[in-house]
């Protein structure tokens, strides 16, 4: 996978995404990463990238001719995403999708946003990680990436783990345990330990749902429609 991100930060690509199994992956060739500067796309010595908004209003906006000139040197196929608190929310789904993609290109929105007509232009899609403000794109697209990089082939050491991870089946992940056995008077659950395949399984099910319905009540009620 090639993935391309459009930022006035590159000093801060790959931050987490070098190291640990994503930074395995990227120096083993399985993504790449290469960042463009929306700063060398400026009009003028200052690398100006923003203007007040029109109609007035508190913040800055990304100038539509800047960012589009940037798009429009280096951006060639693929999907386009712009990471922006009013898009769709990410998801464990958006990230099994995106994993498919041969490149990504990613817009790290700062201020107040883009302005409306580059977005039109090249049918970006925004995207969201949640309800909460970040101070720039750039994080949330890192986080993003963790999510789509780690379902790429021969990223996970154990690609099976995948099956059975929270949002997978649409239920949040059972609780998990390892030695010891005992520790400050907790015990590991009896049942974990018979090694009856399909006690464990029955068990791990009915966590998963007892977690959901409590923590999560929207991905409850859509399992249960599902059901």
């Amino acid at each position: 996978m090639k993935v391309k991100v459009f930022t006035i930060l590159p000093e801060i690509f790959p931050g987490f995404l070098g190291v640990s199994l994503t930074g395995k992956a990227l120096a083993e060739g399985k993504w790449s990463l290469t960042t463009i500067n929306i700063r060398d796309y400026a009009f003028d010595r200052y690398g100006s990238v923003d203007d007040t908004p029109s109609g007035g209003g508190a913040g800055m906006i990304m100038r539509a001719d800047v960012l589009g000139e940037a798009l429009a040197k280096n951006y060639n196929k693929g999907v386009l995403l712009n990471m922006s608190p009013r898009g769709i929310p990410f998801s464990q789904q958006m990230a099994h999708q995106l994993a498919q993609e041969d490149e990504l290109n990613i817009i790290c929105s700062r201020f107040e946003g883009v302005d409306e007509r580059v977005l039109e232009e090249y049918k970006a899609i925004d995207v969201s990680l949640g309800d909460y403000v970040l101070t720039g794109g750039e994080q949330a697209a890192m986080i993003m990436l963790d999510a789509v990089i780690r379902l790429l082939p021969d990223v996970l050491g154990n690609s099976a783990s995948i099956q059975d991870e929270s949002f997978e089946g649409g239920l949040l992940e059972y609780p998990q345990y390892t030695r010891p056995t005992e520790w400050k008077g907790h015990k590991i659950p009896e049942v974990l330990l018979s090694g009856h395949h399909q006690k464990i399984n029955d068990w791990r099910k009915a966590q998963s749902e007892i977690i959901t319905e409590q923590r999560r009540p929207d991905l409850w009620k859509k399992y249960l429609e599902l059901k």
